[in-house]
């Protein structure tokens, strides 16, 4: 039986603060196909009150974080004018290891983004 799980979290790294109310879809793929198996919204610690994808559901395999910034950016003020550079943002990813944590957080800006597996 699997005994990883998959976390995330959101930091606003222009004004150095977590990114609180962050939409956040996750996605299985399977080939070009996606299926969503959770969505959750990120608290005032710029994190999910649970990890969203916890370890009865783990499993290996290709996975999509979507970000939806766009609502967030607009509302720091951030946003510039319409159309938005960053609007959603996808982070495809493959888990391999059905024991480990997987910890895929989002580094943002209004101009940019990173991302890194961290712990």
């Amino acid at each position: 039986m699997p005994e990883g799980y998959l976390t995330t979290h959101v930091l606003d790294t222009a004004k150095g603060l977590p990114a609180q109310g962050i939409r956040i879809a996750l996605y299985r793929m399977t080939g070009d196909a996606r299926e969503m198996i959770a969505e959750t919204v990120t608290n005032v610690d710029g994190r999910t009150d649970s990890p969203i994808l916890p370890k009865p559901d783990f499993a290996p395999g290709t996975y999509e974080l979507l970000f939806d910034a766009g609502d967030y950016l607009r509302a720091s003020g951030q946003a510039g004018d319409d159309p938005l550079f960053l609007d959603r943002i996808p982070l495809r990813f493959g888990i391999s290891d059905a024991a480990a944590h997987y910890h895929v957080p989002l580094l943002l800006s209004a101009h940019g983004y990173s991302t890194y597996r961290g712990s």
